[in-house]
C-alpha cells in the first residue's frame, strides 16, 4: 500500500515502446511507456486498452480515422479494434490493461515485449 510517483518512475527508463509495470490490481497491470515514432498495426482480441497521456500527445490511427490524444486525456481502444499509435515527439503514457496483454497484440515482431520489467 505504497504510493507511486509517476514522474519518478518515468525517470528510471529512456527506451521507447518498452512498457514498464508499476502496479497491479484486479488482474490489471498499470504500465508506463515512452512512445516516439510509429508502432505497428495490431489488435487485442480479448482485451480493451486504456492510454492516459501524462506528458505530450500522440495520434491513435485506426483504419478509418485518426484520434489525437493530448496531455491529461485518455483513450480506450476496445478489444478487436485494429490500431497503431504514432508519436512525432516523445510522449509519456500510462496504460491500464489486463496482465495478459501483449504490447503488439496479434502481431509479433522485434517490437514485441513478452517479459516486462517492474519498476
Amino acid at each position: 500500500m505504497e504510493k507511486v510517483n509517476v514522474n519518478q518512475k518515468f525517470s528510471l527508463f529512456s527506451e521507447h515502446w518498452s512498457p514498464k509495470i508499476v502496479g497491479e490490481l484486479n488482474g490489471q497491470h498499470v504500465k508506463l511507456a515512452k512512445l516516439k515514432g510509429e508502432f505497428v498495426w495490431h489488435k487485442h482480441d480479448e482485451e480493451d486498452e486504456l492510454f492516459f497521456v501524462v506528458k505530450g500527445s500522440f495520434k491513435m490511427e485506426y483504419r478509418d480515422r485518426t484520434v489525437e490524444v493530448s496531455e491529461n486525456e485518455f483513450l480506450i481502444v476496445p478489444k478487436g479494434v485494429e490500431h497503431k499509435p504514432v508519436a512525432e515527439e516523445e510522449v509519456w503514457v500510462m496504460l491500464f490493461e489486463p496482465s495478459s496483454t501483449l504490447n503488439t497484440g496479434n502481431t509479433e515482431n522485434e517490437m514485441t515485449k513478452k517479459d516486462l520489467d517492474w519498476l
